[in-house]
């Protein structure tokens, strides 16, 4: 499977492509996207859905993973995380690619094993997972190699579990 990370931004959109091959996670690309922030609005929204529209054609994923927007006590920084992740959102859709969301949290856990984790608890985890030289930086390219790992790791699992239940038979009728 091959997973494309977003950890939504307008200022700057890191990106992160990770394949899992039997297992072994890599690393394909990863960068991020930007806008300059003394632009007007509707042109910043537009360069980013041109280069999210690229970025789709050149890495063709076989799902996106956007991080879920959740609580931010900055107003301005929630509103243009937001419409950086409703342009991946819809981008994505439009091409028919599936979407996964994590919250922060289940990303941390899913990667680090503590939800709690720091960035650079993630960072390190991220270059441990995919055998990186170095620590992807700035931290937005670590989140978003970090979704795509969580949503890999996630799909590992629930292909496991099916596994396991065709296993027992309709209704899972295993040991007694």
């Amino acid at each position: 499977m091959f997973a494309l990370g977003i950890d939504p931004g307008l200022s700057r959109c890191g990106y992160g492509a990770v394949r899992d091959d039997g297992g072994r996670l890599g690393a394909v690309a990863v960068g991020h996207l930007s806008t300059d922030p003394d632009a007007p609005l509707a042109e910043r929204l537009g360069i980013l859905l041109g280069d999210l529209e690229g970025l789709l054609t050149d890495l063709r994923p076989e799902v996106v993973v956007v991080e879920r927007v959740l609580f931010q006590v900055n107003v301005r920084t929630a509103m243009s995380v937001g419409q950086a992740s409703g342009l991946a959102l819809a981008v994505a859709a439009r091409r028919g690619i599936p979407v996964a969301q994590y919250s922060p949290n289940e990303v941390k856990q899913a990667v680090v094993g503590y939800g709690s984790a720091t960035k650079d608890q993630v960072q390190r985890m991220v270059q441990t997972l995919l055998g990186l030289r170095e620590v992807p930086r700035p931290a937005d390219r670590a989140d978003a190699l970090a979704l795509a790992i969580c949503h890999l790791s996630a799909a590992r699992l629930h292909r496991a579990t099916d596994a396991a239940i065709a296993g027992t038979g309709a209704g899972g009728g295993g040991a007694r």
